[in-house]
């Protein structure tokens, strides 16, 4: 049992309040990544385009293409936050094994640390001489 009756994990009903969110800005991420690849989608068809059309395409669909591996990234990171609700650990920072305050958890839900475990996180990582 936690000491001075500290809370170790948040509710079932805050979690299904967190599970909505995060299903909302999962669909909003699956959307914007399935128009980021057809972004990148090559329009073979018309060869009549010139150098520097070719050029910026190119850079456009690059742009495209790192955007799509970001959102990418943001669905998987969204995607593990519902795996953490279902098990029950979600909102539970891996740093200090305290929970994450239910505002940060609303502005970035898929957040694994506290503002306190990413400061720690931080300090090791210049200790180690780490970027």
């Amino acid at each position: 049992m936690a000491e001075n009756n500290e809370i170790v994990r948040y509710s079932d009903e805050d979690l299904q309040e967190f599970k909505d969110l995060i299903l909302e800005k999962l669909a909003q991420a699956e959307e914007n990544y399935r128009m980021l690849k057809g972004d990148m989608m090559v329009d073979e068809t018309n060869h009549t385009f010139k150098v520097l059309e070719e050029g910026a395409n190119t850079l456009n669909k690059e742009s495209a293409g790192q955007n799509a591996q970001r959102q990418m990234d943001f669905i998987n990171k969204l995607r593990a936050a519902l795996v953490r609700i279902e098990n029950k650990t979600y909102g539970i920072c891996r740093v200090t094994g305290k929970l994450i305050p239910k505002g940060r958890l609303l502005a970035v839900p898929h957040a694994t640390t506290s503002i306190e475990g990413k400061e720690i996180e931080q300090q090791r990582k210049r200790q180690m001489g780490i970027r």
